[in-house]
């Protein structure tokens, strides 16, 4: 039995099957090239719940990306600003990265995509109560830039 430090990590044609072949993704659907996969699927976190499209973006070696096609996130919040939520553009908060709760040698019909669920489920909530019900830690915007937050936040206010 590998431990998850000795899997190798999966390649975007394996993602890429994991993805066409999930239970959980029926009527899904999405494009590999030899860079990117991208995948787009519908997501209803409750019964009760409104469906949304998501798209979750992934390139080898990168941080996979979830944004919400469709509902506006923040048309929804009526003024207030969306929890654990990445800006410019807008892209789901699943993780705290550097923690190794991802990495790339995990599935992204077991992680990433649920995950996207789950934080559907905690924005309804949160959308009902102001209460974000998903725990988590998020970075704050107005905390000292140290190490490699600093480069990104330069990085970004140069290609603004």
């Amino acid at each position: 039995m590998w431990t998850a430090r000795e899997r190798k990590v999966l390649t975007l044609p394996q993602q890429h099957l994991f993805l066409r072949t999930s239970p959980l993704l029926i009527g899904a659907d999405g494009r590999l090239t030899a860079t990117e996969l991208i995948w787009k699927l519908d997501a209803c976190p409750d019964p009760l719940s409104r469906t949304y499209r998501l798209r979750l973006r992934y390139a080898s070696e990168k941080t996979p990306s979830v944004t919400v096609d469709s509902h506006d996130l923040r048309e929804l919040s009526g003024g207030r600003t969306p929890p654990h939520l990445y800006h410019n553009p807008d892209r789901l908060c699943l993780y705290l990265p550097g923690t190794e709760e991802w990495d790339h040698r995990q599935r992204l019909d077991q992680t990433i995509v649920p995950w996207s669920f789950l934080w559907l489920a905690y924005f309804e909530h949160w959308l009902a109560t102001d209460e974000w019900g998903g725990g988590g830690q998020h970075p704050d915007p107005e905390a000292p830039c140290t190490g490699n937050r600093e480069e990104r936040r330069r990085f970004a206010a140069q290609n603004r």
